[in-house]
């Protein structure tokens, strides 16, 4: 049954609208294998890492292993959800605009008492 389970996750695509809402051949942020790859196998790797599907096979103990940061990837399909993983999970930008709030308390809060600057007339 398992098998048949993979083989199903294998045929339905793997979709992040969330994150990439016109998909991954047109964020420019994957090649075309990449997002391929993508496409074909995010749906297995998502339920091996939700605990949906047991990895049976050495190709899917891989991919689970890489997906879980414990083993370094080694194929195209790996090197993708790594890649993916990356950008999904990378730091958001605050603010194009100026500095943020904590940014400007801390500029603020400095003393002006230490200051070893002397203005004279």
């Amino acid at each position: 049954m398992a098998a048949l389970n993979r083989d199903i996750l294998l045929r339905k695509p793997f979709n992040d609208f969330r994150n990439y809402p016109y998909g991954f051949a047109r964020s420019g942020d994957f090649s075309i294998r990449e997002s391929d790859a993508l496409l074909h196998y995010g749906c297995l790797i998502s339920a091996m890492l939700a605990g949906e599907l047991v990895a049976e096979s050495d190709e899917d103990i891989s991919l689970l292993a890489v997906a879980r940061g414990e083993q370094a990837a080694t194929t195209a399909v790996e090197k993708a959800w790594v890649k993916y993983q990356s950008r999904i999970n990378r730091p958001k930008v605050g603010s194009m605009y100026g500095r943020s709030k904590i940014a400007d308390e801390d500029y603020y809060s400095s003393s002006t008492e230490d200051d070893d600057l002397v203005l004279e007339d």
